[in-house]
């Protein structure tokens, strides 16, 4: 069939749609609901057999839903209605929760069920849940309801009962630092955590609070600010703490939004002296204090970890990071696994805090160097595997410093964006040698072109991945574990590691990493010093959430299986 997807963004959710949907066969197209344009208008021009909306913040008109099959994906059970469904579960610190594929009617989310799949709650932030266990499950109840509508024969059955929550303002979110108990904040934190923050006041202003973990040691007058740890602010609660990671300024109505910002950066001159708190690299087993970069051992196996809001890699996130790699290197281990958390892998550089910094071109310079030396770092490890584990999604020099691994796995749930043209760039992180590598020219060349999102199952098929890992997201980090201990115990290990440091010896005589460093870089300063170049405007708009003026052409056009002979569900190889 030819699908088409309405939306308010090309987010996740819709992304893996997108994806997921190729693989299945089905040619799909995108539209977004933007004021201003006739969305009823834009469906005839596209002529669909299915309309379905992954994501869509305002109701699809009469005239549209009268005329097109149009179904709806609401991040809820069924009977659950409402702009902030995920909002409340998080926040009410629901256990299990669900997604509903349902018909769009002039009632808001009363239509017929096509669909429905459950899903478990843990105690995660709402982004990280919905691009996890809320898209596991809008993925199974979205292709069920396709496969129906296809049959021609289903009868979607209608709602009996409905509960119509109003939207989570402000007010519903307020934490009260003398009285609120730290497993409150936290839940409120969560159900918060990337839009639209927790509006307080700090240090005499208003911000947004992004984000939320428990500290188990430090303790102090509720409210104070207790200490800070690379780039985050701990401050106490009633009986507790907690580690608040990010802050965004309020910004008055009809002004573009602030970018989100590591706190301490946000805060600058206003922040008192206050100790920093360093993590250990290797945290103790049953501590809950957080880190955002942690190593540990399992036998042969080493596991170097690293979870950043939205995949944002900065410049002193990178540096962190390759300090934490060249330590891992010292340890005796035959594999290092890179990455194997459950939410983003990685994005590539931090265009937040581009966008906030006094001289963007040089802070941009700073950024793709360091994200370059952990790619090198990664690229030139010939003593042990190094496998990259995506629990979560990857993109642009992200999914480059993923390719720079021996072996790439991913699990099922995962959505590669590997390319950099959307935002203006050429990009670097050596990919000019990392991806043709993987691919082929050809393929490399569309890839980068297409600008597409790719699933797991395209990703395996193409040569991006060697591993496709179908589990829960909970699961992830246990699967990789018990894989690269597997990996570690082959007698034929010795034998790989051997005939990848001839290979990258092979390379490096053929044509130096170097050359290929500079060739990509002499390219990236050109645009980061041209303040007329498009990458500039571009990041502004994605940081300060600016709204697309039209659908990009790219998203619009219609476009069929996302690699050729992928179909179905992920498959897992069977190589190590």
């Amino acid at each position: 069939m030819h699908v088409l997807l309405l939306a308010s963004a090309f987010n996740s959710l819709t992304q893996r749609v997108h994806a997921e949907l190729r693989d299945h066969g089905h040619s799909v197209a995108v539209e977004l609901a933007l004021p201003h344009r006739s969305l009823a208008a834009a469906v005839r021009r596209h002529a669909p057999d299915l309309v379905l909306a992954p994501m869509l913040r305002t109701a699809i008109p009469e005239e549209v839903w009268a005329a097109h099959p149009c179904l709806i994906v609401h991040p809820g059970p069924v009977g659950d209605r409402g702009p902030a469904s995920l909002d409340w579960a998080v926040q009410e610190g629901r256990t299990r929760w669900g997604v509903t594929v349902l018909q769009a009617e002039a009632e808001m989310d009363a239509g017929p069920v096509w669909a429905t799949a459950e899903c478990a709650v843990p105690a995660v932030g709402k982004s990280d849940l919905y691009r996890g266990e809320i898209a596991d499950a809008a993925l199974e109840a979205v292709l069920l309801a396709v496969e129906r509508f296809a049959s021609g024969t289903y009868v979607p059955e209608r709602q009996r009962t409905g509960l119509a929550r109003p939207a989570l303002r402000q007010e519903g979110r307020r934490i009260d630092w003398e009285t609120d108990p730290t497993e409150r904040v936290l839940r409120v934190l969560r159900a918060a955590d990337s839009r639209p923050g927790v509006r307080d006041v700090l240090l005499g202003a208003e911000w947004y609070l992004h984000g939320g973990h428990p500290e188990d040691r430090l303790r102090g007058r509720p409210g104070d600010l207790l200490a800070t740890r690379d780039g985050a602010v701990c401050r106490a609660t009633c009986d507790g703490a907690v580690w608040i990671p990010e802050l965004r300024a309020r910004h008055r109505p009809g002004e573009p939004a602030a970018p989100r910002l590591p706190a301490v950066l946000a805060l600058g001159d206003r922040l008192p002296p206050l100790p920093e708190h360093p993590a250990p690299l290797h945290t103790a087993p049953g501590r809950r204090t957080w880190s955002d970069i942690d190593y540990r051992e399992e036998g042969q196996a080493g596991f170097l970890s690293f979870s950043f809001p939205a995949g944002a890699m900065d410049t002193d996130r990178c540096r962190r990071l390759l300090t934490a790699y060249r330590t891992a290197l010292t340890r005796p281990t035959s594999v290092l696994v890179l990455g194997g958390g459950r939410d983003f892998f990685s994005n590539g550089i931090h265009l937040g805090v581009i966008e906030a910094a006094a001289d963007p071109a040089a802070e941009s310079w700073a950024n793709i160097n360091a994200m370059d030396d952990l790619v090198e770092a990664v690229l030139t490890t010939t003593d042990r595997l190094v496998v990259a584990a995506l629990g979560g999604n990857a993109a642009a020099g992200g999914a480059m410093l993923a390719l720079a691994a021996d072996g790439v796995w991913c699990r099922s749930g995962v959505v590669l964006n590997p390319h950099y043209r959307l935002m203006g760039l050429y990009g670097s992180e050596y990919w000019t040698y990392t991806l043709p590598g993987r691919v082929g020219e050809a393929t490399a060349a569309r890839l980068t072109e297409d600008a597409l999102p790719l699933s797991a199952a395209a990703a395996l098929g193409l040569g991006l991945s060697d591993r496709t890992v179908t589990c829960p997201p909970e699961a992830f980090a246990d699967e990789t574990a018990r894989l690269a201990a597997r990996l570690a115990a082959l007698p034929a290990t010795p034998a790989r590691i051997a005939a990848k440091k001839a290979r990258r010896e092979r390379d490096e005589a053929l044509r130096p990493l170097a050359s290929y460093r500079a060739a990509e870089l002499e390219r990236m300063k050109r645009t980061f010093d041209d303040p007329h170049a498009p990458y500039h405007a571009l990041r502004r708009a994605f940081v300060r959430k600016e709204p697309a003026r039209e659908t990009p052409p790219h998203l619009a056009r219609r476009t069929g299986p996302a690699a050729a002979g992928v179909t179905g569900p992920a498959v897992q190889d069977s190589a190590p």
